[in-house]
């Protein structure tokens, strides 16, 4: 939350606020999210390449355990990471999924629907161009993997480039983004799942009812939608669905809606700021009793006025950014190269994600988004051209988080064809970010 007026000025006469200013300088600047996950990413590949790769691997498969009596849960770190940490990161997703379906870019059909076939069209053409390569056999699993978009990384770029390119094509490419979420999370859920456990899965769809209920009861704890949030992602993990489902599901349930009306809240709120006038301290350093419960019922009316869903959004999104993220980069981006780069780069999983990524996903989006906009469908963003169309498409390109996490499902047990994945998504993420930027960088003409 930025803060702004009389009381940022107040704040930033403390000596701790000077202290910290360029860190929240950091974390204010809009690509800070993608410097992360690339440092980490960099960390991740010099250790694993280094002398000392065996404690990187060793600190991967690191045993964390949690029980409560006889009840028990162990695994890997790689494997908390993977299903609990990214479930964290999908819960975000879904959130800012729901946001942008009821106030957002895909609240409207009219609006939606460019980002929408586009997204599609980046979707269906990288995995044709994977197939193209890979037509048989356990290559053909990681189908996939060039699907995904990243959204850290690919609005990370957008932010470098300041305003070379309207506002329109930002909001374009966030909302495909969003889209290439929902198609992921799909793909997940109904592609890359073990065996179902049937028990396990009623009980997911129990708690999931649970938190709908909930919601419908306004119940607006977010403690509520915690515990039985946790239950439900421990009954999917059980069930064989992957457990980053019941992220997405879980974000769906969260409230939305305002129980103050507006009006009412500006009405009462200007009266607590009189009566807080009005009931001066004689002690310049305190406030009174009257101050005192003024203040409160404010805050309890700010609380009731903010949806649950933005608060949440609002509370974990640095975490996602600034923590889980990067943690998943250092975690899964670490590929000991086995073998020279000419074999790695002439192996067909390698080249078909380079594929993918670098042609299937800014051919797939421009040729849908063209189609759309000759169709009459939709109509290309405002004050933006057919160069930063494509351009936007390249970016749609750099899969990175999300396609090493699809690999290391398609993939499962294979640790080679895990490694050639990751070093398609890497050089085919990077081809997209630069040829992307490029096309960009071209200062659009003011009109």
């Amino acid at each position: 939350m930025r803060i702004t007026g009389k009381v940022a000025e107040v704040l930033m006469e403390k000596p701790i606020y000077k202290i910290t200013s360029p860190f929240r300088w950091f974390a204010g600047f809009g690509a800070a999210g993608g410097f992360l996950l690339l440092l980490c990413s960099v960390i991740a590949m010099i250790w694993a390449n280094s002398n000392y790769y065996d404690s990187y691997f060793e600190i991967l498969e690191t045993k964390l355990s949690f029980s409560l009596g006889s009840v028990g849960l162990s695994k890997g770190l790689i494997l908390w990471i993977n299903d609990a940490l990214m479930a964290i990161f999908f819960f975000v997703v879904g959130l800012e999924i729901k946001r942008e379906f009821l106030v957002g870019e895909l609240s409207k059909l009219k609006k939606a629907l460019l980002p929408l076939v586009a997204a599609l069209g980046g979707m269906l053409v990288p995995a044709l161009f994977y197939f193209w390569v890979n037509p048989e056999g356990a290559r053909a699993n990681g189908w996939g993997i060039p699907m995904a978009t990243d959204i850290a990384f690919a609005l990370g770029f957008l932010a470098l480039l300041g305003d070379r390119i309207p506002n329109s094509l930002k909001v374009f490419l966030t909302a495909l983004a969003i889209v290439d979420d929902i198609g992921a999370v799909l793909v997940i859920g109904l592609f890359y799942t073990d065996t179902i456990v049937l028990v396990a899965l009623g009980l997911a769809v129990f708690f999931l009812v649970l938190l709908i209920a909930g919601n419908a009861l306004g119940i607006r704890t977010a403690w509520f939608y915690l515990i039985v949030g946790i239950f439900l992602w421990l009954a999917f993990l059980k069930s064989g669905i992957h457990a980053t489902v019941a992220g997405v599901l879980a974000a769906f349930t969260i409230p939305a809606r305002t129980l103050f009306d507006r009006k009412e809240f500006v009405r009462e709120s200007k009266n607590l700021l009189y009566f807080f006038e009005e009931n001066e301290s004689n002690n310049k350093d305190m406030i009174s009793p009257e101050q005192e419960s003024a203040v409160e019922t404010l805050e309890a009316a700010c609380e009731s006025v903010m949806p649950p869903l933005l608060r949440l959004e609002h509370a974990i999104f640095p975490w996602v950014t600034f923590a889980i993220m990067p943690i998943f980069a250092l975690a899964n981006a670490g590929v000991r190269l086995e073998k020279s780069l000419t074999d790695a780069f002439s192996d067909s999983i390698t080249l078909g994600i380079i594929f993918g990524l670098g042609l299937g996903k800014p051919v797939g989006i421009f040729l849908f988004a063209w189609l759309a906009v000759k169709l009459k469908l939709a109509d290309l963003p405002s004050s933006s051209n057919w160069r930063q169309v494509l351009g936007a498409g390249f970016l749609g390109g750099i899969g990175f988080t999300m396609s090493i996490f699809i690999a290391g499902l398609a993939f499962k047990g294979e640790a080679s064809f895990q490694a050639d994945a990751k070093i398609g998504i890497l050089a085919g993420s990077l081809i997209s970010a630069a040829l992307g930027m490029i096309l960009l960088f071209k200062k659009r003409k003011i009109e």
